[in-house]
């Protein structure tokens, strides 16, 4: 259970990230983080009034809403970085983001046993070969590099924070939804002072809503790989699911081949390669 959760929620973490990438290659990132969890927001507010998710409110949502505050700033420095430098060099990067909830499982207890220490060390190698480091060309900006530590750093903890933030399904849905609803909160007053200092809030040309889809599918693919998350370290070790949560740079990849015809470099095939035995010796160890 744990790696099947753990790798749907990498499936869903690369297609959003891809998603995300492109609009902000067209739109302010702020603007697409905040229109994209808004919409994320109303449909967990309607599923949590669906199934009684209010009954579920207790302590525990102070570690939805701190991942909530993370959130917005991770995704921001994310989406920036992305707009700013070439994928193969954020991407890797971004999955540095496993050494938090790692050390989290680390620091609880957790240890792993020979197969799946194995398995972490080749899975985190085949991540970062996976985004297709750059191992030559123009230098990328020093500004592109401390915004996806920054990211990291926060998708880091947003992971441990939404971890610890529900034990049941009804309360995972509250959980998820105070988070989402706090992002915009959060990102919506930066978006006010940004336009209050004649800062660009919308794309030339103005809002378009044809890209209404792809902002819904975004933020809704996002909170869905939080929710997988949650279910994945609820079933097993942080420690597995969050390695195996971390393979979302493969999929970006292979949505970047899939839809753009990007070419896959060697470093990138042999790095999927890797991700691969890692994630089944994880799962077998």
């Amino acid at each position: 259970m744990t790696a099947f959760f753990a790798l749907v929620t990498s499936l869903l973490w690369g297609l959003a990230d891809f998603g995300g990438g492109l609009l902000t290659r067209r739109s302010p990132a702020l603007t697409v983080v905040v229109f994209s969890q808004g919409i994320a927001a109303a449909v967990l507010g309607v599923i949590v009034l669906a199934t009684g998710g209010w009954s579920e409110a207790g302590p525990r949502l102070w570690f939805a809403f701190a991942a909530g505050l993370v959130g917005p700033a991770a995704m921001l420095c994310f989406y920036k970085a992305l707009a700013l430098g070439p994928m193969g060099v954020v991407s890797p990067l971004a999955s540095l983001a496993v050494a938090v909830p790692l050390a989290v499982g680390l620091a609880l207890g957790e240890r792993p046993g020979p197969l799946q220490t194995a398995g972490i060390a080749v899975a985190i190698t085949g991540v970062v070969l996976a985004g297709g480091p750059r191992l030559g060309g123009a230098a990328v900006q020093r500004r592109t590099i401390w915004l996806t530590l920054a990211a990291a750093l926060g998708f880091g903890t947003v992971l441990a924070l939404i971890a610890e933030a529900s034990t049941t399904v009804t309360g995972l849905f509250l959980a998820l939804f105070v988070q989402r609803v706090t992002n915009v909160a959060a990102g919506g007053a930066a978006l006010y002072a940004l336009s209050r200092r004649g800062g660009t809030v919308l794309p030339e040309g103005g809002f378009s809503w044809g890209t209404l889809p792809a902002l819904a599918f975004v933020g809704l693919a996002d909170v869905a790989a939080n929710g997988t998350y949650s279910v994945a370290v609820q079933h097993g070790p942080v420690t597995v699911a969050a390695v195996l949560a971390s393979l979302y740079p493969v999929v970006t990849a292979l949505a970047a081949r899939g839809f753009l015809s990007e070419r896959l470099r060697t470093v990138q095939a042999a790095g999927a390669g890797l991700a691969l035995v890692g994630t089944l010796l994880l799962a077998t160890g």
